[in-house]
């Protein structure tokens, strides 16, 4: 079933690079634990460059390996690298925490990046991690690498800056954002709270178990919304005011908005240059 959607303005980041002639690799393994794996888990992993791969398992540890590559412009720079950046792993109760840190941070305990500088190296990690299925994730990369989540059954809240995310077998709620590339779920079990879906350049997909009830809040700039379920649309809500300059403006969100069934959790899919894809399993 096809569907029109409202309009939106959004903008996207472009990554200049520069090419590098020295490589250097490397190879970490660990073996991460939970203090106790019977209560609440979270997995967190804040990269900058590089892909981050997470599939759940039968264990209760969390099984680690990142693959470093460092590339810069020469010897010297590769030792400037290694003295600068830095994978920090923190055990602490039921969180582990994988943080990859450098110049480019704030030293605020937000972790917020300081503005660019070019230090003649880039420094890119790979993520492959194991998890327990009922694991909670924050995940974020920025550029060069695919986000991939599979077998969990957790809360999830996934961020990518330029690259595509892909959660197959899922089973929780969250978001998943980008900025350039598709975002592809495929639930388990339909979710039982909010979720939020959304890119600039790519489509969104989300597959949903046959038995789906949700709300769904839909937007696109070019492209079309499909549902392989019947719908029923939702009366717009009202535009919000405020004031700006002195005089008040009212702002409307121009999401479409669908019901499934019964209705239910809230469902937001968005994409400025793409389309947005309901499948029924």
């Amino acid at each position: 079933m096809a569907f029109v959607l409202s309009l939106t303005f959004l903008c996207s980041a472009a990554f200049v690079g520069e090419k590098l002639e020295v490589e250097e690799k490397e190879k970490i393994e660990r073996t991460l634990h939970f203090q106790d794996p019977s209560k609440s888990k979270e997995v967190s992993v804040d990269n900058i460059f590089g892909s981050i791969s997470v599939e759940g398992f039968e264990g209760r540890e969390v099984q680690l390996i990142a693959h470093k590559t460092i590339k810069a412009r020469n010897k010297e720079k590769i030792l400037k690298a290694r003295e600068e950046l830095r994978l920090e792993i923190t055990e602490d109760g039921n969180t582990i925490d994988l943080y990859v840190d450098g110049p480019f941070r704030d030293c605020d305990k937000n972790r917020r990046r300081k503005g660019w500088r070019d230090p003649g190296y880039q420094v890119h990690y790979d993520f492959q991690i194991r998890v327990p299925h009922a694991t909670n994730l924050t995940l974020k990369t920025a550029t060069d690498g695919t986000i991939r989540v599979e077998n969990i059954e957790g809360e999830f809240d996934i961020d990518h800056a330029n690259g595509r995310i892909d959660m197959i077998e899922v089973a929780g709620a969250g978001n998943a954002h980008t900025a350039n590339g598709d975002v592809r779920v495929v639930f388990s079990k339909n979710p039982e709270s909010d979720c939020s879906f959304k890119t600039v350049n790519g489509d969104v997909s989300v597959s949903f178990q046959k038995n789906l009830s949700a709300d769904f809040r839909l937007k696109t700039f070019n492209g079309d919304g499909y549902s392989d379920f019947p719908i029923s649309y939702l009366p717009s809500r009202p535009a919000k005011k405020g004031r700006e300059n002195g005089k008040f403006v009212y702002k409307s969100d121009r999401f479409v908005g669908v019901r499934i069934d019964k209705g239910g959790p809230e469902i937001k899919m968005d994409t400025l240059n793409g389309d947005l894809l309901i499948h029924k399993r």
